[in-house]
């Protein structure tokens, strides 16, 4: 199988074009770059990587529970979403015993990648042609599945599941006592992330765990921080127990708590990516494609008949992410993020100079 993009030290290493040269559309990152504030903190946190760091991020697990209202105790702090997502796999297997994981797909890769590691036996729900789950998805969860990743809004669609069907996917996962990992990493960049997200409802459903990422709103993947919420507190202490002593380093800590003061920044990007993803959208849809409706910082379509966009637009310098290994997708499938409007200009100025391939 073909592998997606994203790998622009790779392509540097074979082409000779040096990695600050090529246009990456597959990762999504928040298109204004990192706000100054952070910055300025992660700088002035060099400083301190002659010290350990606090194995509890202490001051940012108070800082993230005053934005959220919740208790300091019911965070935990990791290096990246990811990290987080191979110790929640890890702290959930049951020991000695074989068990059961749902994935709806196409979604994250991760989820499966890690449950395969912790020894489960994973359950695809394929979504269906719309790519969002319906009313269905509650028939798999059933007694033996003991854990089930949701992400929302969904990798690689964008699209949020209905507050409704969460709110019944919740109840229905808390009577089979199933664990349910609701992965809100894109939420930030949704309007009404407040009233969406689950963490406000933790307390009354302590077998939700609720994944968060500074990664995509603040610009930072090169330093991993993420952190989880639940009011399971026990559960908890089994993921931090699943990984490493100290998982987030002085750096990102302090990048981590300069990100908490910039809303601004934060509603700015909202207004941008928004603009930039309703002009991308139209102007995909002109050169031919079908284009799903997401709502975070990257749009899915399929280009019929095209199962080479990803090759055709190196010449371009241009990488955008195949989803062809996303379960369900063919190679007719990519995503691509939202950037900077020249940027964006420039990937549909590239696409349109390749339509006649396609038949755009």
């Amino acid at each position: 199988m073909k592998v997606h993009g994203g790998d622009i030290y790779g392509l540097a290493e074979k082409t000779g074009i040096s990695a600050q040269q090529w246009l990456d559309f597959s990762a999504n990152i928040n298109p204004l770059g990192i706000p100054e504030g952070v910055r300025i903190a992660m700088m002035q946190a060099v400083a301190d990587a002659v010290y350990y760091p606090d194995p509890d991020c202490t001051r940012l697990r108070t800082a993230l529970a005053a934005v959220h209202g919740v208790r300091a105790e019911m965070i935990l702090c990791g290096n990246g979403g990811a990290d987080l997502i191979f110790r929640i796999a890890y702290a959930g297997r049951t020991a000695g015993r074989p068990w059961k994981a749902l994935v709806p797909v196409p979604t994250f890769l991760e989820y499966e990648q890690a449950l395969n590691q912790a020894g489960a036996q994973v359950v695809s729900y394929f979504m269906g042609e719309a790519l969002e789950p319906g009313e269905e998805i509650l028939d798999p969860i059933t007694p033996d599945v003991a854990m089930m990743f949701l992400c929302t809004p969904n990798n690689p669609t964008g699209i949020l599941p209905d507050p409704q069907l969460l709110k019944r996917i919740a109840e229905r996962t808390a009577r089979t006592g199933t664990r349910l990992v609701v992965d809100e990493s894109f939420l930030e960049f949704v309007r009404d992330e407040k009233t969406r997200s689950m963490i406000s409802k933790l307390e009354s459903w302590p077998h939700v765990v609720v994944l968060r990422s500074f990664t995509k709103m603040y610009a930072v993947p090169g330093i991993r921080l993420g952190y989880a919420v639940s009011a399971d507190t026990g559960f908890l202490k089994k993921v931090a127990e699943a990984g490493q002593t100290w998982p987030v380093n002085a750096i990102a800590a302090s990048a981590g708590l300069a990100a908490l003061k910039e809303q601004a920044f934060v509603e700015k990007t909202i207004a941008y990516v928004e603009r930039e993803r309703q002009w991308m959208k139209a102007e995909l849809e002109q050169l031919g494609a079908q284009v799903w409706d997401g709502q975070a910082n990257y749009l899915l379509f399929r280009l019929p008949g095209c199962t080479d966009l990803y090759e055709r637009l190196l010449k371009y310098q241009i990488v955008v992410r195949r989803c062809c290994n996303y379960c369900g997708l063919t190679e007719e499938y990519y995503r691509v993020a939202v950037k900077r409007h020249d940027q964006n200009e420039l990937l549909i100025r590239s696409m349109k100079q390749e339509r006649s391939h396609y038949g755009g």
